[in-house]
């Protein structure tokens, strides 16, 4: 007899998919998502995901490697899109027996669903529109995530709330659909869950906990941090199509500003195609991502966050933050359902 019976019931096809214990997905952080915290989330019965970001394929390699000496429960990993080895890192997957890899930062490239479905993983996609959506379904993969503008990272520009009422009406029946983005409390959890979520997925909630490498600086960022200081970059010039990416607003807010009119005028000179500038523009990010998460650098570096760090008030264990939220979401089922009597 599970201990949550109500919301177990509801993340059951998820559970299924998942091989976990709960539909609790971790959201891929680079510097964060790394073997420690993934294992931690897996063995605290959610769903750790690996945050390949821009890792070579040997880093992948001995990462998913040292994830696997900590935990024997499942876990996933997130890959980039547009990373340029991205076939290489789908083969190191292979190599590991990966069950899920995690699509992100735009549309998977053609045979990468077919590549990684071809060694018996199943395949996770993100989708900004509806009608994308269903194309990525219809194409091969297995579920999707819907993520919404209150999320750290890289954002889209609509909210969790309207992208639920827009995608999941829709595709609850016969897909498995995650969301994220805002999500700090299990109340949250069990609105989504009763509109057909098949679960959800967190990264701000857990980014300090007891097992995330985040230096304490970074973690003492987010103890401090309210909703309103979780701030979406600007795009400087139109372009440049940069991703909006939020996080804490600091002194690395205003350099990322000034990088774009760099890489906006090295595109001017004819130095770099568009391509090359949005790489550019990434490993910006990843530099100063490491200089926050692992130097500690909260000035200049790029303190990731979403709107829910305001709820992120102490150091717990991943297993702890877990359990908090399955009580929470059980207790809101529960009330809604003696309402209901």
């Amino acid at each position: 007899m599970t201990a949550f019976p109500k919301s177990s019931a509801l993340m059951q096809r998820a559970t299924d998919f998942l091989g976990s214990e709960y539909a609790i997905l971790c959201g891929a952080m680079s510097w964060v998502s790394e073997r420690n915290l993934v294992a931690a989330i897996s063995n605290g019965g959610g769903f750790g995901v690996i945050a390949c970001g821009a890792m070579t394929p040997e880093l992948l390699d001995a990462e998913i490697a040292g994830t696997k000496t900590l935990t024997d429960k499942p876990f996933g990993v997130n890959l980039i899109t547009m990373h340029p080895m991205l076939f290489d890192l789908i083969d190191v997957c292979a190599k590991h027996g990966i069950g899920h890899v995690v699509l992100a930062g735009g549309i998977p490239p053609k045979g990468s669903v077919e590549a990684i479905k071809a060694f018996g993983a199943k395949v996770l996609v993100f989708a900004p529109t509806l009608a994308l959506a269903k194309k990525l379904l219809r194409s091969g993969a297995d579920a999707l995530v819907i993520e919404g503008m209150e999320a750290g990272g890289h954002i889209g520009p609509v909210a969790t709330s309207v992208l639920a009422q827009e995608f999941l009406p829709s595709l609850k029946e016969d897909h498995l659909v995650f969301v994220a983005g805002g999500i700090g409390r299990g109340e949250a959890i069990a609105g989504y869950l009763e509109m057909g979520a098949a679960g959800v997925q967190l990264g701000t909630r857990f980014a300090c906990a007891s097992e995330s490498i985040a230096h304490p600086a970074f973690k003492q960022a987010f103890f401090r941090a309210n909703a309103r200081e979780a701030i979406a970059s600007v795009q400087v010039d139109p372009r440049l199509p940069v991703i909006p990416v939020r996080a804490l607003k600091n002194k690395g807010t205003e350099e990322f500003t000034a990088k774009q009119r760099e890489v906006a005028q090295m595109l001017d000179d004819g130095k770099v195609d568009m391509a090359a500038a949005q790489l550019e523009i990434e490993h910006f990010w990843a530099g100063a991502l490491r200089r926050a998460v692992i130097d500690g650098d909260v000035e200049s570096g790029s303190i990731m966050a979403g709107q829910s760090v305001g709820m992120v008030k102490e150091e717990e264990p991943a297993a702890q933050i877990i359990q908090s939220l399955m009580q929470e979401c059980e207790a809101a089922l529960g009330r809604r359902e003696r309402i209901e009597e």
